[in-house]
């Protein structure tokens, strides 16, 4: 950051500039200050502060709100997921809000999102809390003092002491997270789970980069190898993300949220947002070292009578999390910009237990399992979650896709076949047994199935379909006991594994219904007929 000085923004369109305390733009070490003189955390022995978000320690998806207004109301994709509220409501609670922090002490950043600046947003994030203003100085990108500008596109107001009154307000219950993108402004109150508002922004962009900017935006990571040959992970959190993309040999773009323009692949973030359940420093040495002095953890747990952090501990929530600039990461690419991908891989876990460890995949088929998103939801990501569900997230992200699965299928359709991109299917999940049953593939199998990927030797072995998914699957590959590689050898008995594959092939099935009425115009016949 630079040394100029930095005057406090006028804070008057929120109705918060003759009132409130504004502490603005501080460093790093002046949010931790402020937390620690709050009260609201505590150091542990690596430095990085640890604090506790309160009743929530996840997202909560249905309390989750879009504005239904001229802009929004033809476009957005209603439903569960994307819940309307009226305009009026959203002034409301605006006001509401606002007068609430009026006699309080602020926190006020200036931030964008998207590396590549032909694709960037401004972002003033003000928060009720430090920690929270830690965790938005840590996620999106930080410009120097010369960068900013008075007016930043989109605001966010999060206000974790602020309750709304359903009854008048429209929401649930009390807390909320609302987007307004006719006033670019987003909500929210009631929770201190900071993930609120980094998935408020990737909700943001994953409307108006597809319509304004013809861009693909992904719930993925993605990383570069020393050739250039960029790499993009899908999958819904747990299912190895960030870990999988957290390679030494390979320089990290990101580990959640791109977007794929016209020539490059980018992140939105200039941080990582990574669970921590488990954590040690031999199986992901790169996330375990990043825990230090600026880093944010949430919920965590100490060894009793210590400040060093029991990472097995889960008493709180199985969603433990730390939040730390990317730049903590030794190989990560700045700024978080490379090329269009050559190999895209959808990580699934599959609870079930049938799917192949990889498969390659066809632009249909890409399409189709994209659209699906299949996965089994690992505990500890939502409020009661306790062990792996069967699920389908379109696009390995529903719960952030204001528009139609449709669009983001036909953006990487298109994609694939302008750039001839490799698409692997890979099952993070169960072997040899459904959960419970069956034994979680060995990481190790995993890294070595994607690094014959990357190298190209998955391109030069012999394949088999799949009978039941109609999957192609390698008979070979380095590193890999070749019995694995097809999910029907490792079960002890053939017929019990096939009455399970198509139970899940069933799933889908019955899963991709839901897109086709009112029939979408982009879906091609091709893509329809794998039901």
């Amino acid at each position: 950051m630079s040394k100029k000085k930095l005057q406090a923004p006028d804070l008057s369109y929120l109705n918060l500039g003759s009132h409130a305390a504004v502490r603005y733009q501080l460093t790093a070490a002046q949010l931790i200050d402020e937390a620690l003189l709050n009260k609201e955390g505590t150091l542990a022995s690596s430095g990085a502060l640890a604090v506790d978000t309160g009743k929530f320690t996840g997202r909560s998806p249905k309390d989750k709100f879009i504005v239904c207004d001229e802009i929004t109301a033809d476009t957005v994709w209603w439903g569960d997921i994307n819940i309307k509220i009226d305009p009026r409501k959203f002034d409301g609670l605006f006001k509401k809000i606002t007068t609430y922090l009026q006699d309080k002490t602020i926190y006020v950043r200036d931030s964008s999102a998207c590396a590549n600046p032909d694709y960037a947003i401004s972002i003033r994030v003000i928060t009720e809390t430090a920690y929270q203003n830690l965790f938005a100085n840590n996620l999106f990108i930080r410009p120097d003092a010369e960068e900013l500008g008075p007016n930043p596109e989109w605001t966010i107001i999060a206000a974790p002491g602020f309750l709304a009154d359903p009854e008048v307000d429209g929401t649930r219950q009390g807390n909320f997270s609302i987007i307004n993108f006719t006033k670019k402004m987003i909500l929210i109150g009631g929770s201190g789970y900071t993930g609120e508002i980094k998935k408020g922004i990737f909700s943001v962009l994953n409307f108006i980069l597809p319509i304004y900017k013809n861009t693909l935006s992904m719930h993925c990571s993605a990383n570069v190898g020393k050739d250039g040959d960029t790499a993009i992970f899908f999958g819904l959190s747990g299912t190895g993300k960030t870990t999988l993309s957290a390679d030494p040999n390979r320089g990290l773009i990101g580990d959640d949220e791109h977007g794929w323009g016209k020539d490059s692949v980018f992140n939105f973030e200039g941080g990582c947002y990574a669970k921590c359940i488990d954590l040690t420093q031999e199986n992901e040495p790169q996330i375990y070292n990043a825990i230090k002095f600026g880093a944010l953890l949430e919920n965590i747990n100490f060894h009793a009578g210590t400040q060093n952090v029991d990472f097995c501990n889960i008493d709180k929530t199985e969603n433990t999390r730390v939040a730390y600039p990317i730049d903590y990461i030794d190989n990560a690419i700045l700024p978080s910009v490379a090329s269009v991908p050559r190999n895209i891989f959808f990580l699934t876990a599959d609870a079930f237990g049938v799917l192949p460890p990889i498969s390659k995949l066809n632009v249909e088929q890409a399409m189709y399992h994209f659209m699906s998103g299949y996965t089994a939801k690992v505990a500890g990501t939502e409020a009661g979650i306790t062990e792996p569900q069967l699920t389908f997230s379109a696009c390995f992200g529903k719960a952030f896709l204001p528009l139609h699965p449709s669009k983001y299928a036909e953006l990487l359709g298109e994609k694939m076949q302008k750039h001839q991109v490799n698409v692997w299917l890979v099952n993070t999940g169960w072997s040899g047994g459904p959960y419970g049953v069956g034994k979680r593939m060995k990481l190790s199998y995993t890294r070595a199935m994607i690094t014959a990927a990357l190298s190209g030797e998955l391109n030069r072995v012999n394949y088999q379909e799949h009978k039941i998914f109609n999957l192609m699957m390698p008979v070979e590959c380095p590193g890999v006991p070749s019995e694995i590689l097809d999910p029907a050898k490792t079960w002890p008995s053939e017929r019990e594994y096939e009455q399970k594959a198509n139970e899940l092939h069933e799933a889908f099935i019955q899963n991709f219904k839901q897109f086709e009425e009112p029939k979408p115009v982009k879906i091609p016949e091709e893509v329809l007929k794998l039901c």
